[in-house]
């Protein structure tokens, strides 16, 4: 989920530590990350961050685990799955295809806004944040969680799979019925095909950015996602998801850094 910078002004905001200390993350997600801080894959994590703070380099976004500390493995309904943070200053906000409060939205993140309209007649609220889908248990999460200033895909090799991929292995072994938006390529390949899985509804297009957005074989636009997730919940008994920010306003909640305690 890479495209250019739509941000100037002063100096953004970027990663200023890692490991964190103590664990930003839900506690329902705090045994996965120390597994992983403590692997091969998590020193290889830091090594890099590590150098590249030590090397002037700008990393973001300032909170790499931010999806997985608004929302809870329990209180998860929805999964999106994105690539890798946004690489332009002040962009990457931690919560896949979101930008924070003032910030023109991306390319994809507009025809995410266009297919919501079309999906259900109305407007979403007109910003980026998209911390209203964390709060109702949508997890937007990055395969990779960090990316290094103007270098899209950076961290891309890095060792975040190892994380990502076993937060995503535990919900697909949810025994609660989950919705998965899988869009592109990349994506998609994360889908399992076993048993387990088939619990859970599965909805793939092409990916949000202007280059696949209305192309075959599946469109972003006209998917229809968001609907269909909130008919598959309500089949389910959960309530839907109020997409659009109607009831419940988006508010940006303050940033975690280094050495400060999760609320």
């Amino acid at each position: 989920m890479s495209e250019s910078s739509l941000h100037e002004g002063a100096a953004a905001p970027s990663l200023s530590a890692w490991p964190p200390k103590p664990p930003q993350v839900a506690p329902g997600w705090q045994p996965l990350l120390q597994e992983f801080l403590q692997s091969a894959d998590g020193q290889r994590v830091a090594d890099r961050l590590q150098a590249d703070l030590a090397a002037g380099t700008a990393v973001f976004p300032p909170e790499p685990l931010r999806a997985l500390r608004l929302t809870a493995p329990e209180d998860v309904r929805v999964v999106i799955l994105g690539q890798d943070p946004y690489h332009g200053p002040g962009q990457a906000y931690g919560l896949a295809f979101a930008v924070p409060p003032g910030v023109r939205m991306p390319p994809s993140l507009r025809n995410i806004h266009k297919e919501l309209q079309r999906d259900f007649g109305r407007a979403p609220q007109p910003n980026g944040l998209l911390e209203h889908w964390a709060r109702q248990g949508v997890l937007l999460l990055n395969t990779s969680l960090t990316v290094a200033s103007g270098q899209a895909g950076s961290h891309g090799k890095i060792g975040w799979q190892a994380l990502t991929g076993a937060v995503f292995q535990r919900l697909v072994e949810s025994k609660r019925p989950l919705a998965f938006m899988l869009w592109g390529g990349h994506a998609q390949a994360m889908r399992p095909q076993t048993d387990t899985a088939k619990r859970h509804l599965w909805l793939l297009a092409n990916h949000p950015s202007p280059l696949s957005a209305l192309r075959p074989p599946v469109p972003f636009i006209g998917c229809g996602h968001f609907g269909r997730a909130n008919d598959f919940l309500r089949r389910h008994g959960d309530p839907p998801i109020d997409w659009l920010g109607e009831a419940l306003p988006d508010a940006p909640t303050p940033l975690v850094g280094p050495g400060q305690l999760v609320a």
